[in-house]
């Protein structure tokens, strides 16, 4: 499968409407996306929505064989 990567840019994120979720996340993964909202000036929250949106709509699921 080709590799792809997310670019982000300073812009801002804004969805339509939210549910609230909890989810146990590794520290270093937390610390990998706290590290990307800063370098585009977006928050915590935010980070993760592009991040689960782009893996939602890029995940394949392969059929058992």
């Amino acid at each position: 499968m080709e590799e792809k990567k997310l670019v982000l840019s300073a812009k801002k994120f804004k969805a339509d409407s939210t549910t609230i979720i909890s989810a146990r996340v590794p520290t270093e993964l937390i610390k990998r996306i706290e590290d990307l909202a800063k370098r585009t000036n977006r928050n915590r929250n935010e980070m993760v929505q592009i991040l689960l949106t782009y893996a939602v709509d890029n995940a394949v699921v392969e059929e058992d064989k």
